[in-house]
């Protein structure tokens, strides 16, 4: 699939997201990050997929695509064996702080609580925003070795001018957006997080890919839409995944009890079904890795 043609295939209920991100404040760009703050440098490995449970000890990165652009991924290879990333996107929107202090959970303690009873690797896709609003969960999650911490953007605002009425971030500030996440990471203690990074609404264009290849991430999408925002039928969000999970995929849900309500109780049945067919849960690192290691 042409990676510098914007990702459509969001759930309709994205759309109703985006009108709740629009109501909830103003659309002014975010803030410029610290001085001295940037994202970690990203090292592209050539090396073999690391063991599902072990983490390499320099994250394996795809080497810029043409012209030096920001790489895209967006599945593992489907010949080496049956592996799946289950990830997260930890949404909150830069202008969304009076709802979360009205009471809104932008978090979902009991999923997090259930990924690690059923011993799911995981790789949480995290906006600066939500960092700082749940510094202790961030830092909880960077610490532990089953998951890994990605960039979700600061402010959870579009990278293009249309993407599902989403405020825009101006080209000028997607790099420091980008930045100002990984900042805000460092501050609520997550101590390695990684050079990969989700789009918000997985909208992007050439003009976000060059902005953005500085910065060393490869941006990370999906193959299979889990379905689950705004979803209240758990059996159908597992449904909708199992039907659609191949041998190498990236299956994007999401960890925001507001948003997403049925998540939790979709992964009770969605893991077990996958390792019941064979499949092995691994992190968006391990299949990367084993991308690097085609070639």
């Amino acid at each position: 699939m042409n990676p510098l043609v914007r990702r459509t295939a969001l759930v309709c209920a994205l759309g109703a997201a985006s009108a709740a991100l629009a109501a909830c404040g103003t659309a002014d760009a975010p803030q410029a990050p610290r001085p001295g703050a940037s994202a970690p440098s990203a090292v592209s490995s050539a090396s073999a997929s690391p063991s599902p449970s072990a983490a390499p000890a320099k994250p394996p990165t795809l080497a810029p695509g043409p012209g030096g652009l920001t790489p895209v991924f967006e599945h593992g290879p489907r010949t080496q064996g049956k592996t799946v990333a289950l990830t997260f996107d930890a949404d909150m929107t830069a202008d969304q702080g009076p709802r979360a202090a009205s009471g809104e959970r932008f978090d979902n303690p009991k999923l997090i609580a259930t990924l690690r009873e059923l011993k799911v690797p995981a790789t949480v896709f995290m906006t600066g925003r939500w960092a700082e609003e749940y510094p202790d969960e961030a830092r909880s999650l960077g610490r532990d070795p089953q998951f890994e911490i990605a960039n979700h953007s600061y402010s959870h605002y579009s990278y293009t001018g249309d993407c599902y009425g989403l405020p825009t971030v101006s080209r000028e500030r997607m790099r420091t957006d980008v930045e100002r996440a990984y900042d805000a990471f460092r501050k609520a203690g997550v101590p390695d997080p990684m050079p990969y990074f989700r789009f918000p609404g997985g909208c992007y264009d050439r003009t976000a890919l060059k902005e953005l290849s500085a910065t060393g991430v490869t941006a990370v999408q999906w193959d299979v839409v889990s379905g689950d925002a705004f979803a209240t039928d758990a059996d159908a969000v597992a449904g909708q995944v199992l039907d659609g999970v191949r041998p190498g995929s990236v299956v994007v849900m999401h960890c925001t009890d507001s948003a997403a309500p049925v998540t939790e109780e979709a992964v009770r049945t969605i893991v077990p079904a996958l390792r019941e067919r064979g499949y092995t849960l691994v992190k968006v690192s391990d299949l990367i890795g084993a991308a690097n290691g085609r070639h």
